[in-house]
């Protein structure tokens, strides 16, 4: 009865004995309830959750630097950076030296790999793991996030609805992303010819935007038109669709 808990429903039952049922499950409830702190199971299962984001963004990375490898137009670029900085010309050795044709191909595969990593930005789902990125660090510095975004919200208010500045290019792109309703690393992997056309629209202003998105609406619907995919659903979809029953006789 050391605990005041207990000592609490030690009282309750002296106070109410017919309850037996209820004095015998609050019993065992507490003799058979785990001991471990609950900080420490909600600490260990950040960390495991953040172990498994950072090893499966490092290898949806070098899924993306093994496909761009195989593309034609990136592998011809960093062959020929490779040639100008004399790196396979070290593989091709002779003498005692002298390697297999396999080994001297994947050390230049890994020659042109690591050329692409250093010459390429790839951005999006596929950009290459940043620690700070993982959830243990984004809780971590969860109170300094919220008090950056105070700061540019109230410097926002004060430049562009105060003082009636005018918009930037990244505050325009930051506008128009806010529109199409994207993450930063969805936008971020967007080409730059189609932020360059966002700005050329102007989309930061809304009405521009809807007209853009109507239009985006419109060629979607015309591609499906064409689609024969689409063509051989919306055909199933009118004499079958899902679901339907037939008594017909096999």
């Amino acid at each position: 009865l050391q605990d005041e808990e207990t000592r609490k429903d030690y009282d309750y039952m002296l106070d109410h004995p017919e309850e037996y049922y209820r004095h015998y499950y609050h019993y065992y409830s507490r003799r058979l309830a785990p001991k471990v702190d609950v900080t420490i199971v909600i600490l260990v299962t950040v960390c495991a959750i953040s172990v498994f984001q950072f090893f499966s963004w490092w290898s949806s990375y070098n899924e993306a630097i093994n496909y761009l490898a195989t593309v034609p137009k990136y592998r011809i670029q960093a062959t020929e950076i490779a040639r100008q900085q004399g790196l396979l010309n070290k593989t091709k050795e002779k003498g005692k030296n002298r390697r297999s044709k396999e080994e001297i191909r994947e050390e230049e595969e890994e020659i042109i790999k690591d050329i692409i990593k250093n010459k390429i930005d790839i951005k999006g789902g596929y950009q290459k793991p940043k620690i700070y990125d993982i959830l243990l660090f984004q809780i971590l510095l969860a109170p300094f996030y919220w008090c950056k975004y105070i700061v540019w919200y109230c410097w926002w208010i004060y430049c562009f609805t105060i003082k009636g500045q005018e918009y930037g290019v990244e505050e325009k792109l930051y506008i128009i992303r806010r529109y199409m309703k994207m993450s930063q690393s969805q936008f971020d992997s967007l080409e730059d010819h189609q932020k360059e056309t966002f700005l050329e629209r102007q989309l930061w202003i809304r009405e521009n935007y809807e007209v853009y998105k109507r239009e985006q609406e419109e060629e979607l619907k015309k591609k499906m038109a064409m689609d024969p995919r689409w063509k051989r659903y919306r055909r199933w979809m009118k004499n079958e669709g899902p679901g339907r029953l037939t008594f017909i006789d096999d």
